[in-house]
């Protein structure tokens, strides 16, 4: 039974008993089905090559001089609550796209945005409008980001029917030469995991809510615009001192699924404990912001652990990459092929 936002409290979902029911049962969305086409019914299995194999995810990377600068270039989109809290949702949005570009090295400088299925002459449209507009404005302030003339355009509809106002970020940055290119996908056997970021039991508007338990109203997730200027100046500065060798945000599907599109380019797997602070379905499925992922190379752990020290910034270890067994709380999955091939 679908339930309210008004309804819906965090007690009110049981928690699962099988975790790798709930897991397979999440590959079938639609919007996680990157990791493994079990939605694309052909006879075809689908290979690791042709899954995650985007170094930056769905962000471009762009030579556009002789001298190995490089433009990196990002599109994303966003609808959950943008009638209800339009300020906060845009505000989410943009920190996202931010957070994910600085994942690759880049650093974020111009961004752009687009209201598509709304009437600024409806006055339900006008408070979307005027609340995306602050949200933009006061990211982009956060974030040292470029704004385009025009604040945000408009996709004008008298009636958008179905489709749920959306709004849509086109957010450009750099990587000069000298910039450490980091990727998202796990390097090697035997890297420490890492996640950057506070411990938070939230499993508000995650795909996990919506898809698995049917609960397609719900709270934006837990988000402190503050949180995330400390972050991103963190990814920085590890970045600078070349401490990580690979990095992505917590995003869709929640930290498993971030896991596993780290995993899959290079047919990595990870051991990972989960913490007893927290549901077990907030930690491996929640999508709260402000956090990272991030690999280590042991050599360098000291070092990481002293950088994250003098910042003050919450992390904490999760695991290891391994050969290519997955296993959460000493639980085998199966391996990282289970993960990309049709059942």
């Amino acid at each position: 039974m679908v339930q309210s936002e008004e309804q819906y409290v965090l007690e009110s979902i049981p928690e699962p008993e099988n975790i790798e029911e709930v897991i397979f049962s999440l590959m079938v969305n639609p919007n996680l089905s990157t990791i493994n086409y079990f939605n694309d019914f052909n006879d075809q299995s689908i290979s690791p090559e042709a899954i995650g194999n985007s170094d930056t995810e769905e962000s471009g990377l762009f030579e556009y001089d002789n001298c190995g600068a490089k433009m990196a270039m990002s599109t994303h989109a966003f609808h959950h609550h943008l009638e209800n809290d339009p300020q906060k949702a845009t505000e989410i949005l943009i920190s996202r796209a931010a957070r994910k570009m600085l994942c690759f090295g880049a650093s974020p400088s111009v961004i752009s945005a687009f209201l598509y299925h709304i009437n600024v002459a409806d006055p339900n449209g006008y408070q979307i409008a005027s609340g995306a507009k602050k949200g933009l404005e006061n990211a982009a302030e956060k974030f040292g980001l470029k704004v385009s003339d025009r604040k945000i355009r408009f996709d004008h509809f008298s009636e958008h029917g179905p489709v749920p106002p959306t709004i849509i970020v086109s957010m450009m940055g750099q990587l000069m030469k000298d910039n450490q290119l980091i990727t998202h996908s796990f390097k090697r056997k035997g890297n420490h995991i890492f996640v950057i970021g506070k411990l938070i039991e939230d499993i508000n508007s995650s795909e996990y809510l919506e898809f698995y338990h049917g609960v397609s109203e719900s709270p934006l997730p837990e988000f402190d615009i503050e949180d995330e200027i400390k972050i991103q100046k963190c990814i920085r500065e590890l970045n600078a001192k070349h401490l990580i060798e690979s990095a992505s945000p917590v995003g869709k599907g929640g930290l498993f699924f971030t896991l596993l599109r780290a995993a899959i380019p290079n047919e990595l797997g990870f051991d990972i404990t989960t913490s007893a602070e927290i549901r077990i379905d907030s930690f491996l499925f929640g999508e709260a912001m402000g956090r990272l992922l991030v690999g280590v190379d042991p050599d360098k752990e000291d070092e990481f652990v002293d950088a994250m020290s003098d910042m003050n910034i919450p992390f904490f270890t999760l695991g290891h990459v391994t050969k290519g067994e997955i296993r959460v709380d000493d639980q085998s999955l199966g391996f990282i092929d289970k993960m990309t091939a049709g059942i």
